[in-house]
């Protein structure tokens, strides 16, 4: 249950990535202030872990939790992932703060290579990525070296209108009190007008079986520019591109294991609930989304359309519903995840869904590390029972960035995944006119 990524980063001009990370190291060594976040881990009752508190650790042993590490020879981008893939399937030490920081050299092509990883009860995915990125600057001159252990908690501004308590409880019991007429409308578009993809409406496959402690990861960048030229020809949004180019790969991969179902796989997906007129204001407005992907559709150009149909009548849906209710939906949708605990449930009942396509809002310009680069920024997110791969990918600069995860026993050769996803970018180009 630890959400990790994966960095690749550019040294400044005139130094190797040996040498700047040797003093990357001393730089971060030299940070022992730790915020309470970085000091957590589970504590004892009984004499034992439990998972019922927090206790904090008074001295943190950095030695321990930021490590340096080299590549074999010849230093391929593919030892890198195998190494994260050792990495990312291992346990955090449950009797120290939850995080662990690597750093890794020995790249052919001079790079160098920073895995980080938190577990999801001390930070999730979205908040470490935000995180990481704080320590990172637009500007290549600039050369103080920010940690993510020490960085103080963000000010949050009170707007001077900000609603009271008491408002924000009538408020959310006037959403709830609708809830009556809403769930009907819900009900109406789900049942009758079949607008709204449900849970367990999707086959089983290879991916959705209990999975082991094990890991495999992969990681490519994409042009952005790719994306946007079909978005563009086809009419249709930048994710549903992202969604259409996952499906042709896992369709692809599946045909390769001879375990295509007949039926079109079902992709949980995180989405904005953020409408025009809430553009400019704060807080989080996220839910979720099941996608059709059409992978029973052998046509690109058919699939691209489908998932789009998909991804617009499911919006449709939740943006009918107060944001009360669009959220309560969402957990709906996410709630048959907690059921995987219970012995026997992946085995003897349909998934309510296939995989995790999660797309997460990164930076659009160009960031530095001491005046190192950010090349690429992979985020790899958690394999469960039940959802043996996921998909993550995060926008870098003019980049699409994505981290695939799998377990290693249910997913055999996870890297060919890269292969599908460009291949099936091609045919979306192809099959759009681009």
């Amino acid at each position: 249950m630890h959400v990790g990524g994966l960095g690749l980063y550019e040294a400044p001009d005139g130094m190797s990535g040996s040498d700047f990370l040797r003093e990357l190291h001393q730089d971060m060594s030299a940070q022992q202030d730790f915020q309470p976040t970085f000091r957590k881990h589970p504590a004892t009752l009984f004499g034992g872990i439990a998972n019922v508190g927090w206790t904090f650790d008074d001295e943190v042993d950095l030695d321990y939790h930021l490590r340096r590490s080299g590549l074999p020879a010849p230093g391929r981008v593919r030892d890198l992932l195998e190494l994260t893939s050792r990495l990312h399937g291992t346990l955090l030490d449950r009797h120290r703060p939850l995080w662990e920081a690597h750093l890794v050299e020995g790249l052919s092509d001079g790079r160098f290579a920073v895995y980080v990883k938190f577990h999801h009860a001390l930070i999730d995915g979205v908040s470490a990525l935000k995180l990481t990125q704080r320590t990172l600057s637009a500007d290549p001159n600039d050369t103080e070296v920010r940690v993510p252990w020490n960085l103080p908690p963000k000010r949050r501004e009170t707007p001077p209108d900000e609603p009271s308590l008491l408002h924000n409880l009538t408020r959310t019991a006037g959403s709830i009190a609708a809830l009556a007429p809403s769930t009907l409308s819900l009900a109406r578009s789900a049942l009758l007008e079949q607008q709204l993809t449900l849970p367990f409406g999707a086959p089983r496959t290879m991916f959705n079986v209990p999975i082991g402690g094990a890991r495999r990861v992969a990681a490519q960048s994409w042009s952005l520019e790719r994306f946007k030229n079909v978005k563009q020809a086809a009419g249709v949004t930048i994710n549903d591109v992202v969604l259409a180019m996952c499906a042709g790969a896992l369709r692809q991969y599946l045909l390769d294991q001879n375990a295509l179902p007949d039926e079109p796989l079902i992709a949980m997906v995180p989405v904005s609930l953020r409408s025009e007129a809430d553009a400019d204001s704060g807080g989080n407005m996220t839910g979720v989304l099941l996608c059709n992907l059409a992978t029973d559709t052998a046509d690109p150009a058919k699939r691209l359309d489908a998932i789009n149909t998909s991804m617009r009548n499911n919006k449709k849906v939740m943006s009918q519903l107060p944001k009360v209710q669009a959220l309560a939906l969402s957990a709906m949708l996410m709630s048959p995840l907690a059921l995987t605990v219970l012995p026997g449930f992946v085995s003897s009942t349909r998934p309510p869904f296939n995989i995790v396509i999660s797309n997460v809002p990164g930076t659009r310009e160009p960031l530095y590390w001491k005046g190192a680069r950010l090349d690429g920024n992979y985020p790899l997110s958690i394999a469960l029972d039940g959802q043996a791969m996921n998909i993550t990918l995060a926008n870098n600069a003019d980049n699409l960035d994505f981290g695939l995860v799998g377990c290693r026993r249910s997913i055999p050769h996870l890297q060919r995944m890269l292969g599908h996803l460009e291949d099936s970018l091609k045919e979306l180009e192809r099959a759009v006119g681009v």
